[in-house]
């Protein structure tokens, strides 16, 4: 199986998919990310129905899930929402589960309360003539105020993971869990839990492929250096063949690392935000 066939789970399974940050410039985040040995996708304008929705973004494709970098391009709603957020902090603002069929969720999610907007169908034109298509199941704003917390339905990831954009110097090869702070933990665990349909174990959601890992600020402060008020999303952990080696690349850039119980910590600057634990 190709790792681009390996993004869609079997029936039954949810996966880890995605986090995005959102940047003010995409160029100075990419910079960022090619520079600590990333391979970063060329420029997309994201398109519903064939109309922008105001943001283009450029991805880091991993061999399981992948980062995406997104900015807000015109003056829509959607954009307006995208500065509001980013406004209260830099960093990670969007993080997406993947499932097998994203119209089973978005029924799922409306039996069990979550008030979800029309499903989206998706959809960006990369290099080669290509479509990548999506299906996206996305809750009332409300419903998750961490974050856009979302479900995502892979239509054609073979236009997307391509050898090229795996080419990374840095050994980093999979999105390994996601980092909520909470004000009151338990509540925001129990609601995630009937969100993805995952059983909760203490503060952890595991899925399939990635956990999400959910601790106050003071928690997550003393454990990643720093964090957001919640609600909120924190940061991310990233598979690595080398965490030592990567945390020692970033230091060497002058990011701010620091050693934990999870792995390297890494503060990332203001150009893209939020915290990386390389593991």
């Amino acid at each position: 199986m190709s790792i681009a066939d390996q993004q869609k789970p079997p029936p039954g399974e949810l996966y880890l998919d995605h986090v995005s940050h959102f940047v003010a410039d995409l160029d100075a985040a990419a910079q960022l990310l090619e520079a600590l040995g990333f391979r970063v996708t060329p420029l997309s304008v994201q398109q519903v129905g064939g109309a922008p929705v105001g943001a283009s973004n450029r991805c880091v494709m991993l061999e399981e899930g992948y980062i995406e970098i997104l900015a807000p391009t015109l003056d829509t709603p959607h954009a307006q929402r995208m500065r509001a957020e980013m406004a209260r902090y830099a960093g990670v603002h969007l993080a997406c589960f993947g499932a097998p069929d994203a119209k089973a969720e978005h029924r799922r999610l409306a039996a069990h309360g979550f008030s979800p907007q029309p499903l989206v169908d998706l959809a960006r034109e990369v290099e080669g003539g290509n479509t990548v298509r999506f299906k996206v199941a996305r809750p009332a704003p409300e419903a998750m105020p961490e974050g856009r917390v979302q479900i995502v339905q892979q239509m054609t990831p073979e236009h997307i993971w391509l050898p090229g954009h795996l080419a990374h110097t840095n050994g980093v090869k999979s999105l390994r869990a996601l980092y909520v702070v909470a004000q009151d933990v338990p509540d925001a665990v129990a609601r995630w839990a009937r969100f993805s349909a995952l059983f909760p174990n203490g503060n952890i959601l595991e899925s399939d492929r990635g956990r999400v890992i959910f601790l106050t600020q003071e928690g997550l402060s003393g454990l990643l250096g720093d964090a957001p008020s919640p609600p909120a999303l924190a940061g991310y952990a990233l598979g690595c063949q080398d965490a030592a080696g990567f945390a020692n690349r970033c230091s060497a850039a002058g990011l701010a690392v620091r050693k934990t119980a999870h792995g390297y910590a890494v503060s990332l600057p203001p150009s893209l935000g939020g915290t990386w634990v390389l593991t």
